[in-house]
């Protein structure tokens, strides 16, 4: 597995695995499989790993903590998020979480962008994962919280920061505006930009990945399939786009772009991969698995060789932007 080298982040695999369906997202994972997708994707190579508090009201992170603890520590990355604090509601353990996710509302989320907010989320974060420290935190989606997560928020994630306990501190959002001002006006090393840089989704092209690139501060690209429209060789008519129906203008683009993958020898879901990592500012693609057999077919799309002439055709059809992102391996 290749690795991308960032100035202000830890080297990362250009793959990494997306935890949120080890904490039961939409429906029930079981423990093998959810066992079996952190082994899989490691004996694929992958040494980067999200998760977060939301994901299953914390069942991710145990989850994923139990995978990753007979593994050298050394050898691989690991990044959570704050400002979802998980407050116990034994009044509501009886009912399921209506956050998304098929667990007991034992716990409910609290929006807390504050100092002790924040640290107490890392803290059971820490303890939820078996480990010491964190190698990435992210503010977790604080589209409405601007103020409070741009100062309390991250000033507390830098503190944490220089105490050692996280080497790498930043903002994940399903939006690339918010994340640029991040990058703007904070002391930022990291971003994770969700379905904003995509085969249909050009928005992070604009201002995201060109200041990050200029500052040294990483970009993860999340939700590369736009919550399912460029996940199969085909879109179905019932796909969904950013957790919603597809609309038929997208889903006819998205049969465009599939129309010309084919031509090339490539499947959509094998573009959609590659398309992020084209850019130079990518540190790694992060792609969710609910079992071992989806970690090996995520791995084995990122090895397909897509050539640059599938590039060139879909720009000239007006199906990708004229400019960056150029054809890249800015990898070791």
């Amino acid at each position: 597995m290749r690795t991308r080298v960032c100035p202000r982040s830890p080297v990362l695999t250009e793959l990494g695995l997306g935890a949120a369906q080890l904490g039961n997202l939409a429906r029930v994972t079981s423990d093998e499989d959810a066992r079996g997708a952190v082994d899989s994707a490691w004996e694929s190579g992958v040494r980067y790993f999200d998760t977060a508090p939301h994901y299953g009201l914390g069942l991710s992170e145990r989850r994923l903590g139990a995978a990753l603890a007979r593994r050298p520590r050394e050898e691989y990355t690991v990044s959570t998020k704050v400002g979802r604090l998980l407050e116990p509601s034994p009044e509501t353990a009886h009912l399921l979480d209506d956050g998304g996710f098929a667990v007991p509302a034992a716990f409910r989320r609290s929006w807390d962008f504050s100092r002790d907010g924040v640290l107490r989320s890392l803290e059971g974060s820490l303890e939820r994962l078996g480990l010491d420290h964190i190698d990435v935190v992210y503010l977790h989606d604080p589209d409405e919280h601007w103020h409070a997560a741009s100062t309390t928020g991250f000033d507390a994630l830098v503190e944490l920061r220089d105490q050692g306990v996280v080497k790498a501190v930043g903002a994940g959002m399903n939006q690339a505006a918010m994340l640029t001002e991040f990058v703007r006006r904070c002391d930022t090393d990291i971003v994770m930009v969700a379905g904003r840089h995509t085969l249909l989704d050009h928005s992070a092209q604009a201002e995201l990945l060109p200041l990050a690139r200029e500052r040294g501060v990483g970009v993860v690209a999340a939700a590369v399939y736009n919550s399912g429209l460029l996940a199969a060789p085909r879109p179905p008519a019932d796909a969904s786009y950013d957790y919603r129906p597809a609309s038929p203008e997208l889903t006819r683009r998205a049969t465009a772009i599939a129309d010309v993958c084919e031509r090339h020898g490539i499947t959509l879901p094998e573009a959609a991969l590659a398309y992020p990592l084209l850019h130079p500012g990518v540190t790694s693609v992060v792609l969710g698995a609910r079992d071992a057999g989806q970690s090996r077919t995520n791995a084995d799309r990122l090895t397909a060789c897509v050539p640059d002439a599938l590039w060139d055709e879909l720009t000239a059809l007006g199906l990708l932007p004229e400019g960056p992102p150029t054809p890249t391996r800015a990898a070791v």
